[in-house]
């Protein structure tokens, strides 16, 4: 199966990457859960890319489908998405992410606090993530890439339309649609903003429970 997977003997590795890192972001979780009573996130979604897709990015970049097109010339073979229920949750995860050990940032792109034109919002970054087996480089411990996508709620149901509409052929009054779209996300933007101010309203201590503590 290997010998014809585009990420060749890496990948029975690219799994386990994946399932070492996300246990212990959870378990990172359930330590905050237990200091705070709030969880940080309100799911997370974890993928080895799929064969096809790989390949289907190498030809559209131009690249051949290898291994090492696969593992270091793109940065997604691990991909996970935290979808968070506030904006500062996701800088709070992002913080964690850079004080994790054995974990390195590679880059780190905020279109939250700087969008992109047609509306989009996310936090962006790409890690290097230590692992016992020997990476395409020959390291040992190898350096395996992954990328992570921190969004709210809110910003991830307006990417998964807006995927949509951008991954089906055809679609009737593109350019109304894409308008409503970034509409929707100025929106959703102030929205969000609100929330954590009614959040912090909700979770402000009065003197009574000061009091009683």
């Amino acid at each position: 199966m290997t010998e014809n997977s585009i990420y060749g003997r890496f990948a029975g590795v690219l799994p386990e990457v994946l399932k070492e890192f996300s246990e212990r972001l959870e378990d990172w979780n359930r330590q905050q859960m237990e200091k705070t009573g709030h969880s940080v996130w309100n799911h997370l979604v974890c993928r080895v890319k799929e064969e096809n897709s790989m390949r289907e990015k190498c030809r559209r970049r131009g690249l051949p489908e290898t291994p090492e097109s696969a593992l270091l010339e793109l940065n997604d073979s691990i991909g996970i998405r935290i979808v968070t229920r506030f904006v500062d949750d996701i800088y709070r995860v992002a913080d964690h992410l850079r004080e994790m050990e054995g974990v390195s940032v590679r880059e780190e792109k905020d279109y939250i606090r700087a969008g992109k034109p047609n509306g989009y919002r996310s936090y962006h970054m790409i890690l290097e993530i230590e692992h016992p087996e020997e990476d395409i480089r020959g390291n040992r411990p190898g350096r395996y890439r992954a990328e992570i996508q921190l969004r709210t709620i809110a910003m991830d149901t307006w990417a998964s339309l807006e995927h949509e509409m951008y991954y089906k052929k055809k679609v009737k009054n593109q350019s109304l649609i894409a308008s409503e779209l970034k509409r929707c996300a100025d929106e959703l933007a102030s929205c969000d903003l609100t929330l954590k101010t009614i959040r912090d309203l909700i979770r402000e201590e009065s003197p009574e429970e000061e009091e009683q503590e």
